[in-house]
């Protein structure tokens, strides 16, 4: 009987026991420049989560609307606060630290498809516009895919 129970229930823990946690940084500098998440892109697997490190004060991490696979559930971390956040659906994800969008501090990331890039990119020329600096930042993330 307890093996029985055991077979039942392992699926339902199977998500958490083989997930991973990553973690981004929101720094003020980094390797990749001025206002920046740090690895800014990243590739996963769906279930994992992102844990977003105020390292530096004053960033959070936000999604962006329209960025985001369908059914994708969005998020706006508090400014100055860690944040973690699951990605259970598949496809690419854009976000943003939300004071600093005009020094388009963005970050990437592809949960296992990238079956809405074509989507993100069209979106990206158009909300890359909002950016004062880093005018190219967005599309060298999305380059990585």
């Amino acid at each position: 009987m307890k093996k029985f129970a055991l077979l039942i229930l392992l699926p339902l823990f199977a998500h958490t026991v083989f997930s991973e946690q990553h973690i981004v940084k929101m720094l003020n500098a980094g390797k990749e420049g001025m206002m920046v998440f740090e690895p800014a892109y990243l590739s996963v697997k769906k279930g994992d989560s992102v844990k977003f490190v105020a390292t530096d004060l004053a960033h959070n991490s936000a999604s962006i609307e329209g960025m985001i696979p369908e059914g994708a559930q969005p998020w706006v971390g508090v400014m100055s606060k860690d944040i973690e956040v699951t990605l259970t659906e598949e496809g690419v994800y854009v976000y943003q630290c939300t004071p600093h969008n005009m020094m388009a501090m963005v970050g990437v990331i592809k949960v296992e498809s990238s079956s809405n890039l074509e989507q993100i990119k069209q979106k990206a020329a158009e909300f890359k516009k909002t950016f004062l600096m880093n005018q190219e930042r967005l599309d060298n993330y999305l380059s990585r895919i």
